[in-house]
């Protein structure tokens, strides 16, 4: 299957993502969900598991296993924050920058080494919401004395690690993954919802000691996956740190639930962002990973979105 045959899948068991004005429908968004284990069995789903696209910023946390794995961070003095931060789509604020700033500074690189670009109306690479990623990587590469300045590159040492480590899990042939530029420049995976799924069940694993670090640095730093008042930030805080969730564009969104080899991943089909945040939350009753009153307020800051204004989800996950 290839990702423009995605919008010929069949919507009959789609979820439907309705904005309302008033008790009138006002716009329509439709989107696939998968859960999977950490044996790639798909345990409920959505609409179809097999959607294929690209993972997007969701993949952040296995771009970063190769700053945890190589002792980078401990080479560095780069406690748990700076770990968040290169998990994390960060929101450009000054601490975030000024974290960004401060792990370059600790493995003695150049922000002029940073391959990712100043936001539009933003003064540094640092405020980019991937330079933390990119921070990671430069320091991985130092680390390892590898090429600074192909760090982006599919044929690099790094690149050819976070492959390996993401074939391994899948159980593919690292030669199946196909990539493509993501918009900070990092190569990026095009694959199923079920696959992605399935990444975020090992993540999900506390038996693996790297991918623990990177829960644990995620749960207790959550304000540097996103940023305050931001979706990923939000619901990690109101998790009880059981719950991991990031976020990519084009409504990708992924959740692993601790310690229970379990993972969830969500597209919506026209790349709606709160489309995605509402099947999340939607799905989160459903299938009661957080407490009620965490959904209340989730659903107060994401999907009453003006007055007279909201959304509203139709459909739900089933065993397949």
């Amino acid at each position: 299957m290839n990702i423009q045959n995605n919008f010929s899948t069949k919507k009959i068991n789609s979820l439907k993502i309705l904005v309302k004005r008033g008790s009138s429908v006002e716009s329509i968004h439709r989107a696939h969900a998968s859960i999977c284990d950490t044996k790639g069995r798909t345990l409920m789903k959505a609409g179809s598991s097999e959607y294929e696209t690209f993972m997007r910023s969701a993949l952040k946390p296995f771009q970063a296993l190769p700053f945890v794995t190589s002792g980078t961070s401990e080479k560095y003095n780069l406690d748990n924050k700076y770990l968040a931060l290169a998990c994390g789509s960060h929101s450009g604020s000054a601490n975030q920058a000024r974290t960004a700033f401060k792990l370059l500074w600790n493995a003695d690189l150049d922000i002029k080494e940073l391959k990712c670009p100043t936001p539009q109306n933003k003064e540094s690479k640092l405020q980019h919401n991937c330079s933390g990623k990119h921070s990671a990587f430069l320091a991985t590469c130092k680390k390892m004395d590898w090429d600074l300045e192909t760090y982006l590159m599919g044929h690099h040492p790094l690149q050819k690690e976070i492959f390996r480590r993401v074939s391994e899990l899948l159980k593919i042939p690292t030669e199946e993954l196909i990539a493509e530029r993501d918009d900070c420049g990092a190569p990026t995976l095009l694959l199923r919802l079920s696959q992605m799924a399935i990444l975020y069940a090992h993540l999900s694993r506390s038996d693996q000691p790297e991918f623990e670090k990177i829960t644990r640095a995620m749960t207790h730093h959550p304000d540097f996956v996103a940023g305050e008042g931001l979706f990923d930030s939000e619901l990690i805080k109101r998790g009880h740190k059981r719950i991991i969730s990031k976020g990519g564009s084009e409504g990708i969104q992924c959740i692993a639930l601790l310690g229970e080899g379990i993972g969830l991943s969500i597209k919506v089909e026209d790349g709606s962002k709160r489309a995605k945040h509402a099947v999340a939350i939607h799905l989160l009753r459903q299938l009661e990973w957080i407490t009620p009153t965490a959904l209340e307020e989730l659903e107060e800051i994401f999907l009453q979105k003006k007055t007279g204004i909201y959304l509203e989800v139709e459909g739900q996950l089933k065993v397949p």
